[in-house]
């Protein structure tokens, strides 16, 4: 009888921590990183299937300019974004900027940030946004100079009532002692670019589950404030000259490969162009690496990650709302990978 009783104790308890147990709030959405918004209906139908209702968009970027840091590439709009989508705007901020920059050219700096952001934000339709966020691989001899950027961001009137989060890579993740905290509400884990873009061979330097386990685990866990998770949906060629690094051919997409003369293979990710293609900045000789994410590997990554996420509402992003690169996932795909985080 007591047994019985034990086994009856525990499974009440059992049912109690079951009841006690929220799901977790997981919204879904992409980032837009083209230098022109225009409506395409395959990227909208898997916005819209997969019950987006934000779209983080890179606004420009900032680069150094002959006497200070200027506006690259900044997005303009063919449409107007539609009235149900929020815009989160994204800057991206070469890390190069941040040297040797005084207080005051940094004040002027998250001046000029506000003010032209909100002014692209009008362009596109829209009256108002709740978050703005930088995207910037800062590192120890930046970290101060970019910290207090963020924060003068942050005070900066334009940006009444509204968040400011930050891009995390999976080495500042790892490295917090060095790299410091970012003063934000959020930041956004990039779980992907992990691997070297520019060494020769067959590996994947957009995500590798090893490499990934490497920098995630209690770091993220442990980690002080609210942690969004990127993960990626893009391919890219990597194109190497006498096993050299010379590249990125944007051109190329993975039904290139399937011409044979053209492209023969050399491993398992690795082909050698057979001729001169100029109108793809290839000769004959070059090795092209093409890199991309199975979904099966996608899955994997995000059925790690999640055991350490701790927070009870999560943003997961992919990278980026690109027909091209969408076409290798399914939206059963996508949904699967969010799925794994609630």
């Amino acid at each position: 009888m007591l047994k019985v009783a034990a086994c009856v104790m525990a499974f009440i308890m059992l049912l109690g921590l079951v009841s006690c147990r929220k799901n977790r709030v997981v919204n879904t959405s992409f980032y837009y990183w083209k230098t022109v918004y225009d409506t395409n209906v395959t990227e909208k139908r898997y916005f819209d299937t997969l019950g987006c209702k934000k779209l983080y968009m890179r606004i420009m970027d900032v680069d150094k300019g002959d006497n200070s840091a200027v506006p690259i590439s900044p997005v303009t709009f063919k449409t107007a974004l539609p009235n149900a989508v929020q815009v989160v705007p994204v800057v991206f901020v070469v890390n190069d900027v941040l040297k040797y920059q005084t207080h005051q050219q940094l004040n002027d700096l998250a001046g000029k940030i506000v003010y032209y952001v909100n002014g692209r934000i009008k362009l596109s339709g829209k009256k108002n946004y709740n978050e703005l966020q930088l995207d910037c691989d800062w590192t120890r001899t930046t970290r101060d100079n970019y910290f207090y950027l963020l924060r003068q961001i942050s005070a900066n009137a334009g940006l009444k009532n509204k968040k400011l989060s930050a891009t995390l890579r999976l080495h500042q993740l790892k490295n917090q002692k060095n790299s410091g905290i970012p003063p934000v509400d959020r930041v956004m884990l990039m779980c992907y670019n992990m691997g070297n873009l520019r060494k020769y061979g067959s590996q994947n330097s957009i995500l590798e589950q090893s490499e990934l386990e490497k920098y995630v685990g209690e770091n993220l866990s442990n980690y002080p404030i609210p942690v969004d998770v990127g993960l990626p949906v893009f391919s890219w060629a990597v194109v190497f000259r006498q096993k050299q690094y010379a590249g990125i051919s944007k051109r190329l997409h993975q039904e290139n490969f399937s011409d044979q003369q053209t492209f023969k293979a050399n491993g398992s990710s690795l082909y050698r162009v057979q001729r001169d293609l100029p109108n793809y900045g290839l000769l004959r000789g070059d090795e092209v690496r093409w890199e991309y994410l199975p979904a099966s590997e996608l899955l994997s990554a995000a059925n790690y990650i999640q055991k350490y996420i701790s927070s009870d509402t999560l943003n997961v992003i992919f990278f980026h709302l690109d027909e091209p690169t969408l076409k290798h996932y399914t939206y059963e795909d996508l949904e699967k990978t969010t799925a794994v985080f609630r």
